[in-house]
């Protein structure tokens, strides 16, 4: 049965292009003057030992703490002006690397800085080995993650950065989670691809037992029979109907203008099935800036990442 919903792994899904790093490195030349001038040579060592202090004050001040260093992996300028957050896709027990060095490979990303957060179980994948964890210690392990998320985006944000949040996928859920939880004001702007507002009950009942399953033509759920043998992919399952369960058309309504999203969905999603007449009006209510075409769940990404990240972020 198809798993998408829960991992995904995008060396599948693109193609990558190498690129070499550049190394920039900043040469300081010191310049001597003579010692004839004894007050000359006090006053340029003062201002000498000023500017170093002042150097190493702005850059203590700018520094990523290691507290929030903890809870996520980056690539590019720690003082960046604009950080883009990615919300892991895979309800995984690993902090991936592979969708950051996509994007800072295949982007523009100049004064950006590109970051993937930590879940709750990939900060500590023994909570899903084991035991089975019931819908309700999954619940409360998402919302674990969205705290870990919170924290991370606030941290940027009180910095002075503008925060854009990516989410694909079991991403997309996720963000969704947090603009109902934390509000759409946390950060500038969203990117949520391959998701669900509403996802039939049939696949996240069948999630929430450790069954997988699929859409047909993006909209009949095809259910396993059985339930996962392998007690971490059953609690993965269960993490995902955590999310799955909730009805965002609901949880979102609150909020006037949800305009800062960009939805991508597709007409014949395998992995989340294809957005209902309901959820496609919810979203033009709210102003939503809507992109969608026919593909399932890996052509809807890789066919529309480009014109999304640019409508989105303004990012090429």
């Amino acid at each position: 049965m198809k798993r998408i919903f829960l991992k995904m792994t995008p060396p599948h899904r693109f193609k990558y292009v190498a690129h070499g790093m550049l190394l920039v490195v900043l040469t300081i030349v010191t310049l001597s003057c003579g010692n004839d001038d004894e007050q000359a040579t006090e006053m340029t060592e003062t201002t000498t030992e000023t500017e170093t202090t002042t150097e190493t004050e702005t850059e203590t001040t700018t520094e990523i703490p290691q507290e929030i260093k903890d809870l996520i992996y980056f690539r590019g300028d720690e003082n960046a002006p604009i950080v883009l957050i990615n919300v892991q896709e895979g309800s995984d027990i690993a902090l991936g690397t592979d969708q950051v060095n996509f994007i800072t490979e295949n982007f523009n990303t100049t004064d950006i800085l590109t970051v993937n957060v930590h879940q709750a179980q990939t900060l500590n994948p023994n909570i899903l080995g084991g035991n089975d964890i019931t819908l309700d210690e999954a619940v409360t392990i998402n919302t674990e993650s969205i705290e870990i998320l919170d924290q991370v985006i606030r941290y940027f944000k009180d910095d002075g950065r503008t925060v854009y949040v990516l989410g694909i996928s079991f991403g997309a859920f996720m963000t969704q989670e947090l603009i109902a939880t934390k509000g759409i004001g946390i950060a500038d702007n969203y990117l949520i691809m391959a998701g669900r507002l509403d996802i039939n009950d049939l696949m996240w009942q069948a999630l929430a037992e450790g069954r997988f399953g699929f859409f047909e033509n993006g909209v009949t759920p095809v259910i396993d029979p059985e339930p996962s043998t392998d007690v971490v992919e059953r609690n993965i399952a269960r993490i995902a109907a955590g999310l799955g369960m909730n009805r965002y058309t609901q949880l979102l309504s609150p909020i006037d203008d949800l305009s800062k999203v960009t939805y991508v969905y597709g007409t014949t999603d395998d992995a989340v099935g294809s957005l209902t007449s309901e959820e496609v009006q919810f979203l033009e209510s709210k102003n939503v800036n809507i992109i969608t075409g026919n593909g399932n769940h890996d052509e809807t990404i890789t066919n529309f990442l480009v014109q999304a990240f640019d409508e989105a972020f303004g990012i090429e």
